[in-house]
């Protein structure tokens, strides 16, 4: 019988996008070929503590994404840097794990796909699914993303960027003159909606740079911009490819981490989005262009606005997009022909030929 590879499955997080990663991997564990892979389950609680997790009992109220938590295992674990095999060592047995092959890091948000993650499992020579360092740090920071976007001709939206140290000094009035009402205010760096707010007026506008502060020292104020909201799921390394879009069409006042993650009704989502063949094209397009920029490799989704004259704004580029039941990036996957089974195990295979390439660089100088 042929030997299983040994997926980590490392999730939760020191994020405020906990609870969505644990929904996550939730689904990868229910959906992923038990023939074909073995996972090993580690939890990381907010505290930042690393649990070797099992996988009757890993989580709590899993039904109910508003209560859903880990439970949190006795066994903490630990990596062991330089160590070609056995990379992780249980810290209570003080025993090595039995080496694993690769790691899925379904980690959303701060610490988990901010290049982070990604460092750490460099070091540890292991392979692991998603963008490499570089990738995941520039799409995190949508401040940088917007630049190299920018360079590369791609049209964003038009924003102004704050610093802690600047939020007294910035003028709602002259907000207003240069990007109009409403605006958005984000933190730069966080996913899923987390600390947006959509502003009408000065007493909001304070109110909601506050709150973005709580997430990051950065924040972007954010034009409106009129259009459809449309996501295309990308896939692939040197030679990606993209999924037919959907769209999203928010029953509420906009796509808030609530309508993503809790409430199933928040928000109708088309998948397939009901496009000309052409308005396909240039959205498959764009979001490969884009893919390439930023130097993503493994997946990303990214999200546009369609405006009425056929034109895209890139929205956001996420390199760690959401697993869950509701989750647009699989069901993309799904209607242009890849199931979720599938599309877990491409992105393992993924994993496993990026880390083989890069192992074939040189580290000597002959």
């Amino acid at each position: 019988m042929k030997k299983k590879t040994r997926v980590g499955l490392i999730f939760g997080g020191k994020s405020a996008e906990h609870e969505v990663s644990l929904q996550s991997a939730k689904n990868i564990v229910d959906a992923i070929d038990k023939e074909k892979y073995e996972v090993t389950l580690i939890g990381i609680d907010k505290e930042g503590k690393w649990h070797l997790n099992n996988q009757s009992h890993f989580l709590m109220n899993e039904e109910n994404p508003k209560l859903i938590e880990m439970n949190k295992s006795n066994q903490h674990i630990a990596i062991i840097p330089g160590e070609d095999k056995q990379q992780m060592m249980n810290l209570k047995e003080t025993v090595k794990l039995e080496q694993l092959d690769v790691i899925f890091p379904i980690l959303h948000g701060t610490l988990g796909e901010d290049g982070s993650i990604q460092g750490m499992m460099r070091l540890a020579n292991l392979p692991y699914v998603g963008s490499n360092v570089l990738g995941s740090a520039v799409c995190m920071d949508k401040d940088i993303t917007k630049k190299l976007l920018q360079q590369a001709g791609i049209e964003v939206a038009k924003s102004v960027t704050l610093k802690k140290h600047q939020k007294e000094t910035v003028s709602f009035a002259d907000v207003k003159e240069q990007l109009g009402l409403p605006v958005f205010i984000k933190p730069a760096s966080q996913g899923s909606s987390v600390g947006v707010s959509k502003v009408n007026d000065e007493a909001a506008f304070r109110k909601a740079i506050e709150m973005a502060f709580l997430y990051d020292h950065k924040v972007l104020i954010e034009e409106s911009v009129e259009g459809r909201e449309v996501e295309c799921a990308v896939l692939g390394n040197e030679e990606p490819k993209a999924s037919l879009p959907g769209e999203i069409l928010p029953q509420g006042d906009f796509y808030s981490y609530e309508t993503k993650y809790i409430d199933e009704n928040g928000a109708v989502l088309e998948i397939p989005a009901q496009l000309s063949d052409e308005e396909i094209r240039n959205i498959q397009d764009t979001a490969i262009q884009a893919f390439r920029v930023l130097e993503c490799e493994g997946l990303a989704r990214v999200d546009f606005f369609l405006k009425q004259d056929g034109s895209l704004v890139l929205n956001e580029v996420n390199t760690l997009p959401g697993f869950t039941k509701i989750s647009m990036y699989p069901q993309l996957w799904g209607v242009s022909g890849l199931s979720y089974p599938d599309l877990i195990d491409q992105l393992i295979q993924l994993a496993i030929t990026r880390h083989e390439r890069d192992k074939s660089l040189k580290n000597t100088v002959e």
